[in-house]
């Protein structure tokens, strides 16, 4: 607090001769009040200096230099209001004396969300006393574009009706020790977070929600936590894998590396190094798995990157491997501190803290979407009062897309840093997702066996997500609503499972249950091929077709002794005989195409059924609808 005084006295030296206001007139008492405060601030006894301070100017209000102390206290309180109002009351007594006050005013301004008369007060220091400093002068330009910055980005994004209101978690999470680096099971029943304790070691705790409250946290289950610091934790979407930082362990890389521990009925296993290809000798932290579990994104700065810390992404291989860290870009990272990705459940939408783009201060944080495969949109702000002038760190956002968590250490907190949650504004919100979960089972022996489970989308064929099931065959997978996906299960030696999930223009529920029973390839075993599609009374194949053609495709070049016959059927509209024919023909045109795909026409045989072999009630058209199918049936293997 030093510095403020030494300010102050710096300012009256310097303008003594020009100003109206004479330090000398000054009530003798209000100067005592003054000097003790001076003490008190030097001790860091900031309380004890304002009230010393606010003595002061009641005892005499035209005390400038009091009023001009209050206002650097308060701002240092973040109580912007009280101290916006002892700048302007300084401001009132003596413009010019007070002139250079203007920079750390409009601070005050800035951090209230009045960037307009921000702007204009730090126009009026730099257009009549502009520091020589460049250094200083450099400082206060950028300060100025980043107010220029806000006020352009209020008027190209006007959302009157976004209302700001951070919740603290409360007691059951928070406490005067630092919490931070929130994340929330899929469910957002249970969260989990990292605590700084004694300022010293850092360990990872969990809350769960009961009743709409947190409940009191408890360490991670398990050999989790260790003596050494361990922090900045993601976790998969199943809650089976854990990946956090660690550091000065005796298997470290470098200085802080990323470890991953796996769940159990013991709770969290020891931690296992990711390895080189994930960690540098260098400072790597701030995972976050996508909701597939095949890419972790993560914040490192090496010899590679383009500045500061940059954001990399690794890949999980078939073989179980993470493969070689890759820098995501610049159409994400500067030459500045780019980091705290956060990639949400639609696998689409990233989330990470930058000062190297454009902003409102320091830390701010921008958002970008993928499109086109792995190319990723131009970043953008989240915007005040979501950005302010000060740091912001990382971000957390429910499967919902509306709930956001973060850690602050605003003027309710409980310590330093506490965790809060707020409403998302719509603009910035990732895709709606929901998820599907359930178990995967042998048909005849009803036991969860393990499996793939993938997701692909049906107008573009990629892969939105694949997964594997844990060994007792149970999943968890995400869907972004707006698209019409293909659901495949696949096991060696099992006929694959077909499903599909139209989203488009439908409003889904947030949660599927699944369960699905495998059938083995055997004789006579019959599979519904349900991602086949045909325009009304067509039998030419729909190009949505492709993915579960592929499937077969796949199935018999794996089983190269495996002969199969494609049924076609229809619902009972219309002529049984045009029924017939079409579903014969529909038939004949799956059959084509996989011998257009080198399957050996000996081994297919194509037959329609027509309406004689329903499987729902052709009373409506939900019935109907299963009606028209097309199904796989095993004759010799």
């Amino acid at each position: 607090m030093k510095k403020i005084f030494l300010l102050l006295l710096l300012t009256c030296l310097a303008f003594a001769a020009f100003s109206q206001y004479d330090p000398g007139k000054i009530k003798k008492k209000a100067v005592q009040y003054y000097n003790q405060a001076q003490e008190r601030a030097a001790d860091d006894n900031i309380i004890s200096a304002i009230g010393l301070l606010l003595q002061a100017v009641e005892e005499d209000n035209k005390y400038v230099d009091a009023h001009l102390a209050l206002g650097s206290l308060f701002g240092n309180m973040k109580s912007h209001k009280k101290s916006i109002h002892h700048f302007e009351m300084a401001f009132l007594l003596d413009s010019v004396y007070t002139l250079d006050y203007k920079s750390p005013y409009s601070t005050q301004l800035a951090a209230e969300g009045n960037f307009d008369k921000a702007l204009k007060s730090l126009n009026d220091l730099l257009s009549k006393n502009a520091p020589k400093n460049p250094t200083t002068l450099d400082k206060l330009e950028k300060r100025k574009k980043s107010y220029e910055f806000a006020i352009g980005f209020e008027k190209n994004n006007p959302d009157k009706s976004y209302v700001f209101a951070p919740q603290n978690l409360g007691p059951g999470v928070n406490t005067a020790e630092p919490e931070y680096f929130p994340s929330l099971s899929i469910d957002a029943n249970e969260l989990v977070f990292t605590r700084r304790v004694k300022n010293i070691n850092e360990d990872f705790y969990s809350s769960k929600l009961n009743n709409k409250k947190w409940e009191d946290v408890k360490p991670l289950e398990g050999n989790i936590n260790t003596p050494q610091s361990e922090a900045a934790q993601t976790i998969s979407q199943d809650g089976q894998l854990l990946i956090f930082t660690a550091r000065d362990r005796r298997d470290n890389f470098g200085n802080y590396d990323l470890y991953f521990s796996v769940m159990t009925p013991q709770g969290w296993s020891e931690s296992v190094n990711l390895g080189a290809n994930v960690n540098s000798d260098q400072w790597d932290s701030q995972p976050c798995l996508s909701p597939d579990k095949r890419d972790l994104y993560f914040a490192s700065r090496r010899m590679d990157g383009f500045g500061g810390s940059d954001i990399y992404v690794s890949h999980l291989q078939p073989n179980g491997t993470w493969s070689k860290a890759e820098n995501i870009g610049t159409g994400i990272n500067t030459d500045a501190d780019d980091q705290c990705p956060f990639i949400h459940a639609d696998n689409q939408t990233l989330y990470f803290t930058s000062n190297g783009w454009q902003g409102y201060g320091e830390n701010d944080l921008f958002f970008v979407r993928r499109s086109n495969g792995n190319t990723w949109t131009k970043p953008m702000n989240l915007g005040y009062p979501i950005n302010t002038i000060n740091d912001e760190g990382t971000l957390f956002i429910a499967a919902d897309g509306v709930t956001a968590y973060y850690a602050s250490d605003r003027s309710d907190s409980r310590g330093s840093l506490d965790i809060y949650s707020f409403e998302l504004r719509k603009d910035i919100r990732p895709f709606k997702t929901l998820w599907v979960k359930g178990i995967v089972t042998d048909k005849k022996t009803l036991r969860g066996i393990p499996s793939t489970v993938e997701l692909i989308d049906l107008a573009t064929r990629q892969t939105i997500t694949q997964v594997q099931t844990d060994e007792n065959g149970k999943y968890f997978i995400t869907l972004p609503v707006g698209k019409d996906y293909a659901f495949n299960v696949n096991r060696k030696g099992y006929l694959f499972y077909s499903d599909n999930f139209l989203m488009i223009d439908k409003s889904p529920d947030s949660t599927y249950k699944k369960d699905i029973a495998l059938q083995s390839i055997e004789l006579n075993a019959n599979v519904i091929l349900k991602n086949i599609f045909f325009d009304v009374n067509k039998f030419e194949l729909k190009v949505e077709s492709q993915v579960e053609l592929g499937k077969l495709v796949q199935l018999l070049n794996e089983n190269p002794l495996l002969k199969i016959e494609i049924g076609g059927h229809t619902d009972n509209v219309g002529k049984p005989s045009d029924n017939l024919a079409l579903s014969n023909e529909r038939a004949k045109s799956v059959v084509n195409y996989l011998i257009n795909k080198n399957i050996d026409a000996k081994r297919l045989t194509a037959k329609g059924f027509g309406e004689t072999k329903p499987v729902a009630d052709n009373k409506g058209e939900d019935g109907r609808s299963l009606n028209r199918r097309t199904e796989m049936k095993v004759v010799s293997q």
